[in-house]
């Protein structure tokens, strides 16, 4: 099995529901993403993918957060949009835009330098 990983950032402002504490209120980050890709196979040149084009799938689905209020997108209209659910959210999306033969391991995001959740099934 091979892996390939991407990191990545964006920026959003987001406030948790139900919390008890400052993180209630709207704040921002600057989050980073990490996602490992995987495969049992190398194509005819020897990669798993092109990083360009695993770059270029995952910067058009962090684009509907990037500087936007995440609680109004249509993800986390009623999800609450947790590190862990935007971990999981960015996971189900690479799933479904990612070619045949890829496999998505897991996704990590960071909200700060030293807090960040991953998902994988």
């Amino acid at each position: 099995m091979f892996e390939l990983i991407v990191e990545t950032d964006f920026a959003a402002a987001h406030n948790l529901r139900e919390y008890q504490g400052q993180c209630e209120r709207l704040h921002g980050h600057n989050w980073k993403v990490q996602v490992v890709l995987a495969s049992g196979k190398l194509d005819s040149l020897g990669m798993v993918m092109d990083f360009r084009d695993a770059k270029k799938i995952i910067g058009e689905i962090l684009h509907k957060f990037d500087h936007s209020y995440l609680n109004e997108t249509a993800d986390f209209k009623i999800l609450n949009p947790t590190t862990e659910n935007l971990s999981k959210v960015l996971y189900h999306d690479l799933v479904r835009a990612l070619p045949a033969g890829i496999k998505v391991s897991r996704v990590t995001t960071w909200e700060s330098e030293r807090c960040g959740a991953t998902y994988f099934e």
